[in-house]
């Protein structure tokens, strides 16, 4: 251990001092750009929740996202259903003598 003082960020600086715990949860200020896929963006807005809850709070979150993504993912995988072949059409030339 060292006897220096941390660094505390300048943005912080004018903040009560039981704002400025490094022990307190602090969003990251991480961007999150939506995808366009419903499923996928939910997961996206979800880590947000991870900005606010103490570190031992992060696994829940974490866990659920990427359960979320696995069934994403999986659902691309499943093949649509294939429709019942119909009965081959018969044409009037079949008829002819």
């Amino acid at each position: 251990m060292t006897d220096e003082m941390p660094v505390v960020p300048e943005d912080t600086v004018d903040l009560p001092a039981e704002s400025r715990d490094p022990a307190a949860p602090a969003p990251l200020g991480v961007a999150r750009v939506p995808t366009g896929r419903p499923e996928v963006d939910a997961g996206l807005e979800r880590l947000g929740d991870a900005d606010h809850l103490p570190a031992d709070g992060h696994l829940e979150v974490y866990e659920d996202v990427h359960r979320g993504l696995r069934e994403a993912l999986a659902a691309l995988d499943a093949h649509p259903a294939v429709p019942p072949a119909s009965p081959p059409m018969s044409s009037s030339y079949e008829h002819r003598s």
